[in-house]
């Protein structure tokens, strides 16, 4: 699919579903990694993530659309755009649209961890994505030095 294909393929979701003329740019963005796809408040554009295509088929992608798409409509017409909001919330719900997208195959996973740490004393075991200094830092039960593992 290309982007002119992308455009026409946005704004016939938007006329369907909102009943609203989508006037600004969809365009694909290889860069995107952990999302299917983002709107962009400045230029008013939606970005997609060409592998949401790839992987999961044209159901996921209208799917993103419609997310995309929800904050769009909501934040021209200056009502709740965001994931927290209940206008954003209520009009997802009406729509069927997905809160997140599937994750791709081969994307890092954000919830691993690279560092283990052990206190010497009472055996507490620590995990984090970041390396600490240990000789800076110490247990926080019962202030007892760390040893990486």
């Amino acid at each position: 699919m290309t982007n002119k294909q992308l455009q026409k393929l946005v704004e016939c979701i938007s006329e369907e579903y909102f009943k609203i003329p989508f006037l600004h740019e969809a365009t694909f963005n290889n860069r995107l990694r952990t999302t299917g796809g983002r709107y962009l408040l400045r230029s008013h554009n939606i970005e997609i993530n060409p592998k949401q295509l790839i992987y999961f088929g044209k159901d996921a992608l209208v799917g993103i659309i419609k997310h995309e798409l929800c904050h769009y409509h909501l934040h021209l017409q200056g009502k709740g755009y965001q994931h927290r909001d209940n206008d954003f919330k209520d009009l997802m719900m009406k729509l069927g649209a997905p809160r997140f997208c599937e994750t791709i195959p081969g994307t890092k996973n954000s919830t691993t961890s690279n560092h283990r740490y052990q206190c010497t004393v009472c055996g507490l075991e620590y995990n984090r994505k970041r390396k600490i200094d240990i000789r800076r830092y110490v247990c926080g039960k019962c202030k007892s030095k760390l040893k990486k593992i």
